[in-house]
């Protein structure tokens, strides 16, 4: 076995004693006048504009009897509400339960239930779609899109909605940053009850506590110089899910940066006219946002007869790639400084590629179960393949004989990590162990720098014949640069290894491919990837799929939906 700690000696001090809201108040008393939030195509509204509505929640809260601890559930897409909501939970002592609006009803009932939420957030298209009288412990419903109340059994909450100004500057004659003062948490405390949309299992609620949100906040604070106060962040990944909302948003309020919501489907389209509009200083993505920019604006480009003769010319070669790298960034918003990438491992051609042009880009590793961050390094010093080297107040072990060379499960150790899953004690032992560590379910190398390598799930390994251990997204990575191939999943089906593979049905259109056209093509590609393979993992048979995989917040293919019944 072998373990490998942060590098930075110079930040240890006892984290305990440090404060994630500590961190809030002090930014919004600085930034006060500073835009904060702003939903696309909508007004903006200032630091002190978001301390007076956080405010006004609290008012409720206090009027709904809610006390510090109590569940506070946040269900809809990003917006400049949805951050508010979430903020005046945690300053006011409550613990926010964020569900993802794309979960289904009968999923979002239980999430209710089995947190124990006393109030709900809801936007007017989730709460269409769910069922009253399925949570009647709910004591205060109220509508994400303008806060206007839903439901409340109490007269004094219902006064309160209608006096909500009076009675706010009855509270506030005069609204300062010296009026600012919240919740004084202890770092141990419960404040955010995660309910993940995993790839090997459903949902369960992940316990963080505040010194897992301080932890992660305070190193994107060390280790991100380039951002500042005033700068623009365009917020497109679920802030229902950790990575969005560890960096894209908590990250952002920090820094006193201004965030522009994407508050519908981010489609191509919107994304693209967000960073054109915005310009973001800093851009979170998952895999699939870069692949598609780089396969649809800048590989049919690269394809060209000529662009392949002037690539192989030496010197006009750095010409035309400096060109490419400059029409990608435009792509981008042409300002940020670094494209972090987290959720799923990049595909090789295209992580190649970028790496050819000094693309500013960098993988991370993370887990919900660590709010999320485990690993990150700076585009400049990254390693391509990699993701990163071990955060502050964080340690990494490989349970491996050789963890440079001899693939074992990452475990981790430190501030991020989780208290345990909510009201799950069987699953909690399983995965935190007696002595700190937590088993994170993924498998990986370390080298002797210290950069960490993932290589699959333990949930996801399969045996080969003879008993070998078959990783099946490394075969996948090698499958998904082929030839009409979008996206594949590789399953074993009474024993032998099937490819599911979704093609790009796009191309295959535009090619005038016909079905007979189509399978030799796929054929072919089975017998490319064996070549490049060990014979205890070859790929038997496929199967081509009409529509995607069904994908997790982070754009990961829900495995455990396609596994072959035993």
């Amino acid at each position: 076995m072998n373990k490998h700690k942060s590098d930075n000696k110079s930040r240890k001090g006892n984290f305990m004693e440090k404060r994630f809201l500590g961190l809030i108040e002090k930014s919004v008393k600085a930034h006060w006048n500073l835009p904060a939030f702003t939903d696309m195509e909508g007004p903006t509204l200032s630091y002190s504009d978001v301390a007076r509505r956080m405010e006004e929640l609290h008012i409720l809260f206090r009027c709904a009897e809610i006390q510090p601890g109590d569940k506070i559930a946040i269900l809809g897409r990003n917006s400049s509400n949805w951050a508010i909501s979430f903020f005046g939970t945690l300053t006011y002592g409550a613990v926010a339960v964020p569900i993802l609006h794309e979960f289904k009803s009968d999923n979002i009932h239980l999430i209710l239930n089995h947190s124990e939420s006393k109030v709900l957030f809801v936007s007017a298209s989730n709460w269409a779609q769910l069922d009253e009288k399925e949570f009647p412990q709910i004591r205060l419903i109220i509508q994400l899109d303008d806060f206007s109340l839903i439901k409340s059994d109490q007269p004094a909450v219902k006064d309160a909605i209608n006096q909500l100004p009076q009675l706010f500057e009855q509270k506030y004659p005069s609204f300062t940053p010296e009026s600012i003062h919240y919740y004084e948490e202890n770092p141990e405390d419960l404040c955010l009850l995660n309910y993940t949309s995993g790839t090997t299992s459903s949902s369960k609620g992940v316990m963080l506590p505040y010194r897992s949100l301080w932890s992660n906040t305070q190193f994107a604070a060390d280790n991100l110089p380039f951002i500042h106060a005033g700068d623009n962040i365009v917020c497109i990944l679920p802030m229902a899910h950790m990575y969005g909302l560890a960096f894209e948003v908590l990250n952002s309020v920090n820094k006193g940066c201004h965030i522009h919501f994407i508050t519908r489907m981010p489609s191509p389209q919107v994304i693209g006219k967000a960073f054109a509009t915005c310009r973001p200083r800093l851009i979170l993505a998952v895999p699939i946002i870069i692949e598609k920019i780089v396969r649809t604006r800048i590989f049919p480009i690269i394809e060209k007869p000529l662009m392949k003769v002037l690539l192989n010319l030496p010197v006009i070669n750095t010409i035309v790639r400096k060109k490419i790298a400059n029409q990608l960034n435009q792509a981008f918003g042409g300002n940020f400084e670094e494209i972090v990438i987290g959720g799923a491992p990049l595909n090789k051609e295209v992580e190649q590629f970028l790496r050819s042009i000094r693309f500013r880009y960098t993988v991370g590793y993370g887990m919900t179960e660590c709010g999320p961050l485990v690993a990150y390094a700076q585009w400049d010093i990254f390693k391509p393949t990699s993701v990163g080297k071990i955060v502050d107040r964080m340690e990494v072990r490989i349970d491996s004989s050789d963890p440079q060379h001899q693939v074992g499960e990452i475990l981790v150790r430190g501030s991020n990590n989780m208290l345990g899953y909510y009201k799950n004690p069987q699953l909690t032992a399983t995965v935190m162990m007696p002595d700190g560590w937590m088993r994170t379910g993924d498998l990986g190398t370390m080298d002797a720098d210290g950069f960490l390598y993932i290589r699959g799930r333990s949930k996801t390994m399969l045996l080969g014949p003879n008993g070998q251990n078959i990783y099946p997204e490394e075969i996948e990575a090698k499958l998904n640069n082929l030839p009409l191939v979008v996206e594949s999943l590789i399953i074993s089906d009474n024993k032998k290894l099937t490819a599911l593979i979704y093609p790009d049905w796009d191309q295959i259109k535009k090619l005038g491919l016909t079905t007979k056209a189509l399978n030799e093509q796929m054929m072919q590609n089975l017998k490319q990837l064996n070549r490049s393979i060990p014979g205890y993992c070859k790929v038997a048979l496929y199967e081509l799929r009409e529509h995607e995989f069904e994908k997790t917040p982070k754009k990961s293919i829900k495995r455990f939906l396609y596994q072959p019944e035993l």
